[in-house]
């Protein structure tokens, strides 16, 4: 199987458990790969033979920015139901990146990887 990948998907959301993180959109940054077989896109060179990964894209960060979730790990398996039902994906990957929610480092997140190759 192929992958399609968006990386680097900088999202503002509100999301976290503390009072501040309820009133405030923070950064999310999103890395996502996509199970897709490439070869009739390949051989048509046509979009509607592949995954539109404009579409994808702007289509999570409609819903990531709508979005109020607590945890990182209710976002990203949204994020990762949302991309396989409606994009019919069947293998997802998702980095989902809350820089900067301790002082003590730069990145915190959560890598989720749902479905079959």
């Amino acid at each position: 199987m192929d992958i399609i990948f968006l990386g680097g998907l900088k999202i503002e959301t509100i999301i976290g458990i503390y009072d501040w993180e309820r009133t405030k959109k923070q950064t999310v940054i999103l890395d996502l790969e996509l199970a897709h077989d490439i070869q009739k896109a390949a051989q048509t060179d046509d979009i509607t033979d592949t995954l539109d990964y404009y579409a994808i894209s702007q289509r999570i960060i409609e819903f990531v920015e709508a979005s109020e979730f607590f945890l990182v790990e209710k976002l990203a398996e949204e994020i990762n139901r949302l991309v396989r039902e409606e994009f019919k994906v069947p293998w997802v990957k998702l980095s989902l990146n809350k820089q900067g929610a301790i002082g003590e480092g730069t990145d915190v997140g959560i890598i989720i990887e749902r479905g079959q190759k």
